[in-house]
């Protein structure tokens, strides 16, 4: 990928903060950087938001809000299906875009884009699917009428290791519902977003109704709108420690939460699977995005009598996977998104090898500019291991072991997370029982990948609460109002 073409993309990056429908420097005229983790280089400087321009967004966001709501359903789903259609149709570029604020190679960024857009497709349907209800009182003398109405201006707070496809999830249903926003991306890749703000504009989103403010000061940005009482709404995407701050501060002004938190996935094989499919999807499972993801399969129960085996190969498929800058030619492991999080997963590794871990491949830093860190598989992790308690948030699979189907039951539910879990198995009564004792709230039967639009996504325990996509996904933007009619 030549420079020029990189420079030319960056440059496409919308600067200030949108508010309004209007671009505008930010109070204080601050930026802040945004770097290349391959290689540690600042690739442009972002708005800096402040707490008055979070205030002035949500001003424009409770004066749209009215007009927006009264919006026929019809013109707000094509609103997102013309964005769809953008979105695929420069899918090249948001992936490369992608690729250089995240670092993950340019074939996963694209099929993020890719996953992003299905997100306003499905929601675009969705949009005209709003429903409520006519019933006979049960006494006879009256109705009971139910409508769905949309909650209000909304908070939505993104991450920063799925930079489109997690703003996507929230906005969709936002814009189907009728809810104005205004959105908060991370600090660490802000770049897509600004982007998907302005091909929204384009699709013909009305001005005001969606609100960007990228900010280096996230608590200082946000408390003032969980104070205000014009705000009805939050989504969050995160770590826990942070999504229990942000509850703390929802209870205000008892604000309708979404959270979709931290998580621990185990994967499971037993005795009787399929090693050749459980191998393979647990490169799946555990290497997309680096193993920066909150589905990334966080550690292996295997049953011993195949632990051995299935070490061993996954250990020979993860060493040789390509590691480098994501837009290098057949690369499959990029970066980690910064030293602190190389530092974090390096330190979960040493304290595993340090109480008996074996390492099999990996266990080291690559390269000497970014931050990589090598595909790793450790065999034999022993149960006070830190990275079985612990999101690892990184290309490191720890091998754990049990005898029988009770035993790895409790290994996976021994967690305050519940997010998702992976089963492999043949065997079909064992396949459902599992999937009825396990403590999570999504779960990949024999494969590694459970993220879809047309399924509800969520957890369960501190992987939060509510659901994102799917027929439930619209639910958290809208809210029940109940008439009663006297004939």
């Amino acid at each position: 990928m030549s420079a020029e073409r990189e420079r030319a993309i960056v440059d496409q990056v919308p600067a200030g903060v949108l508010v309004g429908g209007e671009w505008r420097p930010p109070t204080g005229d601050k930026t802040f950087p945004v770097e290349d983790p391959a290689t540690g280089a600042v690739l442009c400087e972002v708005a800096d938001a402040t707490a008055q321009d979070a205030i002035a967004a949500l001003d424009t966001a409770h004066e749209q809000q009215a007009p927006w709501a009264a919006t026929p359903p019809r013109e707000r789903g094509e609103i997102l299906r013309r964005a769809f259609e953008t979105m695929t149709e420069r899918a090249d570029d948001l992936a490369l875009l992608m690729t250089l604020e995240m670092g993950k190679p340019l074939a996963e960024s694209k099929a993020e884009v890719t996953y992003a857009a299905e997100f306003f497709r499905w929601f675009a349907e969705e949009a005209v699917r709003i429903a409520g209800r006519w019933s006979t009182n049960p006494s006879g003398d009256g109705r009971l009428l139910t409508m769905r109405q949309p909650v209000g201006p909304c908070l939505l707070i993104t991450p920063w290791n799925f930079p489109l496809a997690m703003g996507t999830r929230k906005i969709g249903p936002a814009i189907a519902a009728g809810c104005t926003m205004i959105v908060k991306p991370a600090q660490l890749t802000p770049l897509s977003m600004l982007v998907l703000a302005d091909i929204l504009r384009a699709a013909g989103l009305p001005d005001g109704v969606l609100n960007v403010v990228p900010t280096s000061k996230a608590g200082a940005v946000t408390e003032p709108l969980f104070a205000d009482p014009r705000l009805r709404k939050v989504s969050f995407t995160g770590s826990t420690p942070v999504g229990r701050k942000l509850m703390e501060q929802a209870s205000q002004n008892l604000l309708r939460v979404s959270m979709e938190l931290g998580g621990n996935a185990p994967f499971l094989v037993f005795a009787d699977a399929d090693l050749d499919v459980a191998v393979d999807q647990a490169i799946v499972a555990k290497m997309r995005n680096m193993g920066e993801s909150c589905v990334a399969a966080n550690r292996f129960h295997v049953h011993e009598s195949v632990a051995d085996e299935f070490a061993e190969r996954l250990a020979e498929k993860m060493s040789a996977m390509k590691v480098g800058r994501g837009t290098d030619p057949g690369v499959q492991v990029g970066p980690l998104i910064d030293g602190g999080q190389r530092d974090a997963v390096r330190t979960l590794v040493d304290d595993a090898v340090s109480k008996g871990a074996k390492v099999l491949t990996g266990g080291e830093d690559v390269g000497d500019r970014g931050y990589f860190y090598a595909p790793t598989v450790l065999a034999a992790v022993p149960a006070d291991a830190d990275l079985l308690r612990t999101e690892i948030f990184g290309p490191v699979a720890p091998v754990a072991t049990f005898t029988d189907d009770d035993e790895a039951v409790h290994a996976a539910n021994d967690s305050e997370y519940g997010l998702v879990a992976y089963v492999f198995t043949r065997d079909l009564g064992r396949a459902l029982s599992v999937a009825e004792a396990l403590e999570v709230g999504m779960l990949g039967l024999n494969r590694g990948m459970v993220s879809n639009p047309a399924a509800p996504f969520g957890g369960v325990k501190a992987s939060g609460f509510g659901r994102e996509g799917g027929a439930e996904g619209i639910d958290e933007y809208l809210a029940v109002k109940y008439v009663a009619v006297d004939l």
